[in-house]
């Protein structure tokens, strides 16, 4: 059974910084691009960075030149560094296959605010 476990989420002034953790368990993830998606209040679930299994990376253009996407194909894990975090990035955060094909985690929960 495939799992997707998110971490590292937490409060954190503006401009403060974050680094998110994807572990993924039951599959081998190192074939597939690979995604993180947030979700705020009242809004839909939008992609925000993702990386092929070569390592090229796409942003959206809310977090280009803030947020940096990794991945360890070998430890089945994928972190998002955020940096100069806004309130706007308020959101819970969650990791999946892009597209999504796998069963959605619960997220981690990102705030930023004063």
């Amino acid at each position: 059974q495939v799992q997707l476990v998110e971490s590292g989420g937490g409060l954190v002034q503006p401009g403060g910084s974050l680094r998110l953790s994807c572990v993924v368990s039951g599959s081998i993830v190192s074939i597939y691009t690979l995604g993180w998606y947030r979700q705020a209040p009242g809004k839909q679930r939008e992609l925000v960075a993702r990386i092929t299994s070569g390592g090229s990376t796409n942003y959206a253009d809310s977090v280009r030149g803030r947020f940096t996407i990794s991945r360890d194909n070998g430890k089945n894990t994928m972190f998002l560094q955020m940096n100069s975090l806004k309130p706007e990035d308020t959101a819970v955060y969650y990791c999946n296959t892009s597209p999504v094909f796998m069963t959605w985690g619960t997220g981690t929960q990102v705030t930023v605010s004063s």
